[in-house]
C-alpha cells in the first residue's frame, strides 16, 4: 500500500476555482482522489485540469458569503476529505476599518469554516464505514503574526488555527484527522496588492530564506500528505509552508 495515495477517496476542496485551491484540487486528483471542486464561480477549468486520468472530478457552486452554504453539501455524498481553502481579504488601516469589511471576512474565513467542518463531521460520523476521514484547513502566517492593515483577516486566521485544534481534540479519537496549513507569501490574487508595491515586495523577499514568493503548487503537496494515510497520527497541527519565513 502506498501511504501517500488517495486512491478510492473523495475530496471536496473549497475555493477550487483558482490559486491555492485549484492547485490542491489538481494534486489530490493526481494522487488518486475523486475531487469535488467547489467555488462561488465556475470551477470548470480546475475540473478540466484534473481530467479523466484519475477518479474524475465535478464542480459544485458554494458561496461562503453565506456561512451555512455547505450545510447540505455532504448529504448523499460519500466524502472522505474536506479542504477548507475558500477565503477573502480586506485591506484598510485599523482606525478606518468598516464593520461590513469585518463581517464579510469573518463570515467567509471563520464562521463558514466551522460550519462546513461541522456538516462534514456529522456526515462522516453517521457513515461510520471504518475508514478515516480528514479535514485540512488553510490557515496563514497571520495565524501567528499580526500583519498590517488586515485586522479581520488576521483575526479570522488566528481563529482557524484555534478551530483546527479544538476539532482535533474532539474528533481525533473518532476517526477524523483535523489539521491546517499555514501558507507563507504565495503568488495568488490575495497577494497581488503586496507584490505590486515595490517597497512591500522587497521587504517580504528580504525576509524569506528561500528567496522567492511561494507558488500554489508548494501548498498542494502538503495538503495531499495531510489527507493521506501517511499523516494518520497527525492531529491538530498547523504546518507552516512559508519558505522559512517564521524561522527568520
Amino acid at each position: 500500500m502506498n501511504a501517500f495515495s488517495l486512491d478510492g477517496r473523495t475530496a471536496l476542496v473549497t475555493g477550487a476555482n483558482t490559486g491555492i485551491g485549484q492547485a490542491i484540487a489538481v494534486a489530490m486528483g493526481r494522487a488518486g482522489a475523486r475531487v469535488i471542486c467547489a467555488g462561488r464561480s465556475s470551477c470548470a477549468e480546475t475540473v478540466g485540469m484534473i481530467g479523466d486520468g484519475g477518479a474524475g472530478a465535478e464542480e459544485l457552486t458554494l458561496d461562503f458569503a453565506d456561512p451555512m452554504a455547505a450545510k447540505d453539501a455532504f448529504d448523499g455524498r460519500d466524502i472522505d476529505i474536506l479542504v477548507n481553502n475558500a477565503g477573502i481579504i480586506r485591506r484598510a488601516d485599523s482606525v478606518d476599518f468598516s464593520e461590513a469589511d469585518w463581517d464579510d471576512v469573518i463570515d467567509v474565513n471563520l464562521k463558514a469554516v466551522f460550519f462546513t467542518c461541522q456538516a462534514f463531521a456529522r456526515a462522516a460520523l453517521a457513515r461510520d464505514k471504518g475508514s478515516p476521514a480528514g479535514i485540512v484547513n488553510i490557515a496563514s502566517l497571520l495565524s501567528f503574526q499580526g500583519g498590517i492593515r488586515v485586522p479581520s483577516y488576521t483575526a479570522s486566521k488566528h481563529g482557524v488555527a484555534g478551530l483546527t485544534k479544538i476539532l482535533a481534540n474532539e474528533w481525533a479519537g473518532r476517526g477524523i484527522n483535523v489539521n491546517a496549513i499555514a501558507p507563507g507569501y504565495i503568488e495568488t490574487n490575495n497577494t497581488q496588492a503586496l507584490r505590486a508595491d515595490p517597497d512591500r515586495n522587497a521587504a517580504i523577499l528580504d525576509r524569506i530564506p528561500a528567496g522567492r514568493w511561494g507558488q500554489a503548487s508548494d501548498i498542494a503537496g502538503t495538503a495531499v500528505f495531510l489527507a493521506s494515510p501517511a499523516a494518520a497520527y497527525i492531529h491538530g497541527a498547523v504546518l507552516n509552508v512559508d519558505g522559512g519565513w517564521l524561522a527568520r
